[in-house]
């Protein structure tokens, strides 16, 4: 994926005309079996919006892809995308207790990594009233989001989402940014990534959300509250055309906002699953899916009269996301699942074309071919972009990717070697002696009596 969809229905034609019926009508099965006013769906392939198409209780007057829906929690990865830039610039760590950038509460101690991830050990919500149908001004100081005892768990032990975890994180950009969480949004966000129908408050034309009745045909419509302090966690109102927009950033990164590098940081796990939930887990603001063989990552979202959901599957190269205006009902994370498997099944897209290294370090080719680890074979291949690429010959066991580092060492990216140090070991003369992964010796052949094996080893017999 890029980070650049361009949303336009000209680009519905990218689709097979097989595919496009096989979306639509997982959009109105969802809408008529989940008893919603109107139902939004969206896919983007390669970064680009490639799909709309909705259903609604009118005939004739279904939303399109510009109209606001409340995004809920979704709101979240907006934040936590504003706390990482925090963290690239080097004005904080994840690592730092709240309190050295945002004295003065009573969860001081846990540190931004832990909110972001919801590793807090914080209450799942604030005390008194329920903040997601009462106005802001009931709490108008953090002290109202958190109580004064909000631990439930100690810090770091287990997963526990906090949605005032996240209004924390709203009040940390305000304090380092020394403006409004929103304003920074706009301005280091929303306006670069061109996301022009992402607001804190709805702008026409926009959905209305709805209560529909569980056991009847009837509905109401649902009050819509500012929510204050409680509004990082979940006060945007978004459109599909924007989401698509989102989703592709969530995949690739944008250079104006945060690089892929750092994006591909949230959305590694950060959190375990769990146990009642193991196809689920949480990164740094993101959530994670495992879903049908896939690995999946967004977020869900709900508020009063409003339900919405986005994925992105990075190795398909397809996000798609859902939107309904109701409280209960549609199961708008499976639909949007649904959404993006239907595409890449249908389209299973191309991989990039095979291309030499433009220039590549001749001391890496000393390092390309067999390697053993004891009596255990190994292949490291060297590929175009520098990187290596060390796994077992047989196809089992532990492999992984490794990234260069400036001083030459390289570092694993994935699996039991991920942030272990791969070096290579040089005699006098230049020559490669031998691997040092994580002090495991890698030898040219099996236990060679030249390398520095631990142990020694006398010969074969």
């Amino acid at each position: 994926m890029t980070a650049d969809p361009a949303p336009s229905a000209a680009h519905d034609d990218e689709l097979l005309s097989a595919t496009r019926r096989a979306l639509l009508r997982r959009v109105a099965v969802g809408q008529a079996e989940g008893r919603t006013p109107s139902l939004v769906g969206a896919v983007v392939r390669d970064g680009r919006l490639v799909w709309t198409g909705s259903r609604s209780m009118i005939e004739r007057h279904a939303p399109d892809a510009d109209t606001q829906y409340r995004i809920g929690s979704i709101t979240k990865t907006f934040v936590a995308v504003l706390v990482m830039r925090l963290r690239d610039e080097g004005l904080l760590e994840l690592t730092d207790p709240l309190a050295r950038h945002l004295p003065g509460t009573t969860a001081g101690e846990v540190t931004v990594g832990q909110l972001l991830a919801h590793t807090s050990g914080l209450a799942s919500e604030t005390p008194g009233p329920w903040w997601e149908r009462t106005p802001g001004e009931l709490r108008p100081e953090l002290a109202d989001v958190l109580g004064a005892e909000p631990g439930k768990h100690p810090a770091g032990r287990r997963y526990h989402y906090s949605n005032p975890g996240y209004a924390l994180l709203g009040a940390l950009v305000e304090k380092v940014r020394g403006m409004p969480w929103g304003a920074a949004l706009r301005a280091e966000v929303l306006e670069p990534l061109g996301l022009t129908r992402t607001t804190l408050l709805q702008q026409s034309p926009a959905a209305v959300g709805f209560a529909v009745h569980p056991w009847a045909d009837v509905m109401r419509p649902e009050a819509v509250q500012e929510t204050g302090r409680m509004a990082p966690a979940g006060q945007l109102w978004s459109t599909a055309a924007d989401l698509a927009r989102w989703a592709a950033f969530l995949a690739m990164g944008h250079e104006d906002v945060l690089g892929a590098e750092t994006v591909a940081h949230m959305r590694e796990p950060a959190a375990p699953p769990e146990a009642t939930d193991p196809d689920g887990g949480y990164g740094l603001g993101v959530q994670l899916l495992r879903r049908d063989g896939r690995t999946l990552a967004g977020h869900t979202g709900s508020m009063p009269g409003f339900l919405a959901a986005l994925w992105v599957s990075v190795e398909d190269g397809v996000g798609a996301l859902a939107l309904a205006n109701c409280t209960s009902g549609p199961a708008v994370s499976a639909i949007a699942a649904d959404l993006l498997a239907i595409t890449a099944d249908a389209e299973p897209g191309f991989p990039a074309a095979w291309r030499p290294a433009e220039q590549l370090d001749s001391g890496l080719l000393d390092l390309a071919g067999p390697w053993y680890w004891g009596t255990s074979a190994f292949l490291l291949r060297v590929r175009a972009s520098g990187e290596l690429y060390v796994a077992p010959m047989n196809g089992q066991g532990r492999g992984s990717r490794f990234h260069v580092e400036h001083d030459g060492t390289w570092t694993g990216r994935e699996g039991y070697y991920a942030g272990e140090t791969l070096r290579a070991v040089r005699r006098e003369d230049g020559s490669v002696s031998h691997v040092d992964l994580g002090s495991f010796v890698f030898t040219r052949e099996p236990y060679d009596p030249e390398a520095p094996v631990p142990g020694g080893f006398p010969g074969w017999h």
